[in-house]
């Protein structure tokens, strides 16, 4: 999964966060379930699939989980991280004329043109 593609994710989880809030008091339920889905599809998607030996010691085993899923933790957290710096910069800078789902709205928009760098 590209990196832009993972930000568009984190995007989607992160707008649809305030509707999970905005109904947790009248149907929990419902807004963890979708939240769990929406980010249980995300981390499918990003983390690959792997077998360890049977034979491997735990700190082999350890080693080789670690190794296949350090890129994609690290792809998530780039992502999460770049989405925040942006919201940060505008709520430290004052700003009042966005809110922060329109900034999130205007992210995804940038990051689904392919020329723009993440």
């Amino acid at each position: 999964m590209e990196q832009s593609e993972v930000v568009l994710r984190a995007i989607g989880i992160l707008t649809q966060s305030a509707e999970w809030i905005r109904t947790a008091d009248r149907d929990s339920a419902t807004g963890a379930e979708a939240g769990a889905g929406q980010i249980g599809a995300l981390l499918a998607e990003v983390f690959p699939s792997f077998t360890v030996s049977p034979e491997a010691t735990p700190l082999e085993a350890a080693h080789a989980v670690t190794e296949a899923a350090l890129p994609a933790i690290m792809q998530l957290i780039g992502a999460f991280s770049f989405v925040y710096s942006e919201l940060a910069e505008v709520h430290d800078s004052g700003r009042t004329d966005i809110t922060s789902e329109a900034l999130l709205r205007e992210l995804a928009l940038r990051m689904s043109r392919p020329n723009d760098p993440v």
